[in-house]
């Protein structure tokens, strides 16, 4: 019998926001950006939350429904900061920790227990701590396997702690609306009602035999969820699939010049992150999404496996100026880097030594200064939207050119 908890830190953004500048507990907090810009809400505090803002919402529908409401741009550093301090509190229970993302992780416990006491001692346990240490609320979920130690944590948010008892996860899930089950969508959630279900409940009691036949070999995994079972393991390190970043222009851009800058500055991003998890891209993928929401997505291989800025860049670059439109104006531009294998692949094709070195120096001072401590100079002159943290000038790197 596993012992797993799953523990998500309440509306993180918006909280570290509290957390660092306390007049604004008790206010509708709102992360992501201008009451008026481009782009979505990362995050809304519960007060937000009273007045229909969610996360994924687009800015401006959130200024309308709270205009009183405080709106901030997010600080990313910031965030990465205080999720490292959390996950090192979740890792001094046990070593099989499962980050999900920066606010939330999976936890076996079950080898703990003899040390540290039973599930919802350990949870409870874990939730002063985080208070205590870091200074954020954490609401936690205890069950015997993810799904429901997933689905109990979110139930009474914020601050919460629910445990499911052994032996009682389909009774735990069963009156609970069917959007609550991994796996049920919009979609899956319209073609239910067609049967007649609302509940997870309604949908265990369903023969596996009618679920297989209108959603296929997803509908015996869904009557198994249903039922509460669930064996997928707490895995401790989570290889990501593929790296990727955009950015939602604040009014729609025309000129070539720009895009291909902002392009520069993501490829610089993504290849950070893949030498944070230490992999090395084998292809790219270019999202651009025009005026009017149309989006299109190109993709291409890469030279050799990498995670250097400069192939990534190239491979987008290319991808840009086979697909823009002259004349049509772009809303989103994004590079992804998917085709992913460790790095250690990287040795057979002779890394040079030299540049390799930067890199890693490049890295170090970001880890210690920020993200933008170091940047290109073509980025100075192109993205003058970019803010610059402490008021500091940022070391500058040459162009490709230079």
């Amino acid at each position: 019998m596993r012992t797993i908890i799953h523990a998500d830190l309440d509306a993180f953004y918006a909280s570290v926001e509290v957390l660092d500048d306390p007049s604004l507990r008790g206010r509708p907090v709102i992360v992501g950006g201008g009451a008026n810009e481009r782009g979505v809400v990362m995050a809304a505090s519960y007060e937000a939350r009273e007045y229909g803002v969610q996360s994924a919402m687009p800015l401006r529908t959130a200024g309308r429904r709270c205009p009183h409401g405080v709106f901030l741009p997010g600080r990313p550093d910031r965030y990465r900061e205080l999720s490292q301090q959390v996950m090192a509190v979740f890792a001094s229970y046990t070593p099989l920790v499962e980050p999900i993302s920066l606010d939330e992780a999976f936890l076996d416990v079950t080898a703990s227990e003899a040390a540290l006491g039973d599930g919802p001692t350990i949870g409870r346990s874990i939730k002063e701590r985080v208070l205590d240490e870091v200074g954020l609320v954490v609401s936690v979920g205890v069950a015997t396997n993810k799904l429901c130690a997933k689905v109990a944590s979110d139930l009474r948010k914020p601050d919460a702690l629910v445990v499911v008892p052994p032996g009682g996860e389909a009774a735990f899930l069963a009156p609970l609306p069917i959007r609550r089950l991994w796996g049920v969508g919009p979609q899956a959630q319209k073609a239910l009602g067609d049967y007649g279900v609302a509940t997870i409940g309604q949908l265990a009691a369903l023969e596996p035999s009618t679920l297989q036949r209108r959603f296929g070999k997803h509908g015996a995994d869904l009557a198994s969820r249903a039922r509460g079972a669930d064996s997928s393991r707490v895995e401790a390190f989570h290889a990501p699939k593929s790296v990727g970043h955009e950015h939602t222009f604040h009014t729609d851009v025309v000129d070539p010049r720009k895009l291909e800058a902002t392009l520069l500055d993501l490829a610089d991003s993504v290849a950070g992150r893949l030498r944070h998890h230490d992999q090395a891209a084998g292809a790219v993928q270019l999202k651009l999404r025009y005026e009017g929401f149309e989006t299109l997505t190109r993709q291409a291989p890469l030279p050799h496996q990498t995670r250097e800025t400069d192939p990534i860049y190239q491979a987008g670059l290319g991808l840009l100026r086979r697909t823009l439109v002259a004349g049509r104006a772009v809303r989103l531009v994004g590079l992804t880097a998917i085709s992913l294998s460790d790095a250690q692949q990287l040795t057979l094709f002779g890394a040079p030594e030299r540049s390799d070195r930067l890199t890693r120096s490049i890295d170090a001072v970001r880890d210690r200064f920020g993200d933008r401590a170091i940047m290109r100079a073509r980025l100075l002159t192109e993205r003058p939207h970019r803010r610059f943290d402490f008021g500091e000038r940022p070391a500058v790197l040459p162009t490709d050119d230079e």
